[in-house]
């Protein structure tokens, strides 16, 4: 039950964070994967891959399909949308955590 409730609140900071990489440059799932879990977040490719298909659907990513090595890899890219919605979130963020600090 904890595990779901701490699952459901993180989740809304790793689409931010994601949101954020996204805006920077094209992200494939497996690097994203990487910089998740360099910030603490274990996060399975099975969670991830439907997380960004909903955020492309949703409009807030944009993907392209590149062939590298002969393999398609999935790259995604903020739309005009998801960068409104990160900017938003930064502003929310930064509200809250201003009145929840130390």
């Amino acid at each position: 039950m904890e595990d779901q409730v701490y699952r459901r609140l993180f989740l809304g900071f790793i689409q931010i964070h994601i949101l954020h990489h996204a805006q920077e440059e094209p992200l494939y799932g497996s690097r994203m994967l990487e910089e998740l879990k360099e910030h603490g977040y274990s996060l399975s490719a099975g969670t991830l891959y439907p997380l960004l298909r909903t955020m492309e659907v949703n409009g807030l990513l944009e993907r392209e399909d590149r062939n590298i090595e002969g393999k398609i890899r999935k790259y995604y890219r903020t739309t005009e949308k998801g960068s409104a919605v990160l900017s938003e979130a930064k502003k929310k963020a930064h509200e809250l955590f201003k009145e929840i600090k130390d």
